[in-house]
């Protein structure tokens, strides 16, 4: 598994977000059965470069939390059974390791979201990755349907870590 963490501004935070975020992202992946080895990107940045980036790819001219840009086309949301199909545009010919997507998260936002929802900055930070892997497998909040059974898989996931409000 490779989980790259670049840092464009360099988060304050009082725990290991590195290690949370490799630790989130793996146990996300294997509690849906993803079937490969992995490769994620997570991008900490600010609320003015998350915003040019929003804008670009997007057309949505203010700044967000986190942005999800998946690799894969996948068939249905977790479902893996296409990406075999695919393994010239999934794979990573140097590492075998299946290509899922970037993570982009604002750390201001983070910091901020925390305080409105009265919970740590480590739950935050560990929802937006859950949030983004699962958008990275395909899934999605676009319909009140969708949302919700997206917002239980990600409780479902805070929970068993032990990542509580």
């Amino acid at each position: 598994m490779t989980i790259t963490i670049e840092e464009e501004e360099k988060p304050l935070f009082d725990f290991d977000y590195a290690g949370l975020a490799r630790e989130v992202i793996i146990f996300t992946l294997n509690h849906e059965g993803f079937p490969y080895e992995a490769e994620v990107n997570v991008i900490l940045t600010d609320d003015i470069s998350i915003r040019e980036i929003n804008l670009e790819y997007r057309d949505i001219d203010k700044s967000t939390d986190v942005l999800s840009f998946p690799m894969l086309n996948l068939d249905s949301a977790g479902d893996f059974t296409s990406i075999k199909e695919y393994l010239e545009d999934n794979f990573n010919p140097d590492t075998g390791e299946v290509m899922l997507g970037d993570i982009i998260i604002s750390v201001p936002k983070v910091t901020e979201q925390a305080a409105a929802y009265g919970h740590t900055v480590k739950r935050e930070f560990a929802f937006l990755i859950v949030h983004s892997v699962f958008h990275l497998l395909g899934y999605d909040h676009m319909t009140p349907k969708d949302a919700a059974f997206m917002e239980n898989k990600q409780e479902t996931i805070l929970k068993e870590m032990n990542i509580l409000r």
